[in-house]
C-alpha cells in the first residue's frame, strides 16, 4: 500500500515584483528552482529517509507535502487524496513537526498549547486531555506542562512540535531533524518512540546520518533540487567505491622499523605513536588479501597486533558522492 505519492514534482519560486525592481534600477535575482522532477512513494509503515545537504530542497518538498506550500507542476497525493485538490482533508492526514518550530503560542503553557491545537484537529477536551497526558509521559514532558513554551529549552520545544505532531495520530508524519537540539538520551528515546509507531508512514529528514541509517528502511538523496538516488541503506553504501579504512594497533616494534619495512609493502600509510601503542593506518579494497597480509608481516617482525578496527562506507560517503 502506498501512503504518499509524489510524481514528477517541481517548485520554482519567481522572482518578486520584477517590474517594480527594474523601474528602482535595483538588482532583480533570478527565479530560485528549489525542486525539479522529484518522484518517489513512500509506502504504508515505512520510514523514508531524505538527506541532502543545506538547500537542496528537503523542506520545500516537505512544506508541499503538508499543504503549506503548492506544487509549481506535478502531483502530490497522501492516501489517494491530491494535496491541492483536497488540501483540507490532506491536512488532516498529516503531522508536521519542523526543526524550526515558530507556530506555538509562547504566553501559553505547554499543555493550553496543544489542548488548542486538538480543539482545531476537532478533538472533545476529555479525549484531548487524555491523549495530552499520554503523550507527556512518552516525551518526558510531564514536569513541563504547566510551563509557558516561551520559557522552554530548544530541545524541550522540540519535543513539544513532535507531541502536537502526533496529537490526533495521523498516518502520515512528516518529521524534519526530530531529534535536533535534543540531549543523546531524549535523542534516542526519541528515536524509540519513531521505531514504535505501527502502520505510520514517516517521512524523516536529518544530517544525521547515522540515525538514518538505523531508522530508515528506505532513502533518497536530494542535490540541487533532484533526486539522485533512491535505495537502502546498505545498497547505497554499495553504489560507492568500496574503500576500507583500516588501523592496526600494535606494540613491541619501533616506528622507524614499521615505516621502513611497511614502505614497499603498502603504497599509503600513516602511523600513530602513543605512549604505549603504535597505530598503522592505510585504506583497501575489501577481500583484496592486503590486510591478513600486513598483519603478518608486521607479526612476523616481531610487532604484537592488539585490536584491528575497519571503518567501512558510510551515508556520508555517498552523499558526497552525488555532489
Amino acid at each position: 500500500m502506498i501512503s504518499v505519492s509524489i510524481k514528477n514534482v517541481s517548485k520554482t519560486y519567481p522572482t518578486s515584483f520584477p517590474r517594480l525592481k527594474n523601474f528602482l534600477h535595483l538588482e532583480i535575482k533570478p527565479a530560485v528552482e528549489a525542486l525539479r522532477d522529484v518522484s518517489f512513494e513512500i509506502k504504508t509503515g515505512e520510514i523514508f529517509g531524505l538527506i541532502g545537504r543545506n538547500g537542496a530542497g528537503k523542506t520545500t518538498l516537505t512544506k508541499i507535502i503538508a499543504t503549506l506550500i503548492q506544487p509549481t507542476s506535478g502531483k502530490i497525493s497522501v492516501k489517494n487524496f491530491d494535496s491541492v485538490d483536497d488540501e483540507v482533508t490532506v491536512r488532516s492526514l498529516v503531522g508536521l513537526a519542523t526543526a524550526e518550530e515558530r507556530s506555538f503560542y509562547w504566553r501559553l503553557t505547554a499543555e493550553q498549547n496543544l489542548l488548542f491545537f486538538a480543539r482545531l484537529y476537532g478533538m472533545k477536551d476529555a479525549t484531548a486531555r487524555a491523549r495530552i497526558g499520554e503523550l507527556f509521559e512518552q516525551l518526558n514532558l510531564n514536569e513541563l506542562a504547566g510551563r509557558q513554551f516561551s520559557e522552554l529549552s530548544t530541545g524541550n520545544k522540540q519535543r513539544l512540535a513532535i507531541a502536537r505532531a502526533i496529537l490526533p495520530k495521523p498516518p502520515v508524519l512528516l518529521l524534519d531533524e526530530p531529534t535536533r537540539s535534543l540531549d543523546p538520551l531524549a535523542a534516542e528515546d526519541m528515536r524509540e518512540l519513531i521505531l514504535s509507531f505501527k502502520d505510520v508512514s514517516i517521512l524523516l529528514t536529518s544530517h544525521n546520518l547515522s540515525e538514518v541509517e538505523r531508522l530508515c528502511s528506505r532513502v533518497a538523496i536530494i542535490s540541487k533540487g533532484e533526486i539522485r538516488a533512491i535505495d537502502t541503506p546498505p545498497n547505497l553504501r554499495r553504489q560507492t567505491k568500496q574503500t576500507q579504512r583500516v588501523k592496526i594497533i600494535l606494540t613491541g616494534i619501533s616506528e622507524n622499523v614499521v615505516r621502513e619495512s611497511l614502505s614497499s609493502k603498502l603504497p599509503n600509510f600513516s602511523l600513530e605513536n602513543s605512549i604505549e601503542t603504535l597505530s598503522v593506518n592505510f585504506e583497501r579494497e575489501p577481500d583484496d588479501g592486503l590486510l591478513g597480509e600486513t598483519i603478518s608481516f608486521l607479526a612476523a617482525g616481531g610487532a604484537r597486533v592488539i585490536d584491528v578496527e575497519t571503518d567501512n562506507p558510510t551515508l556520508l560517503d555517498v552523499l558526497e558522492s552525488y555532489e
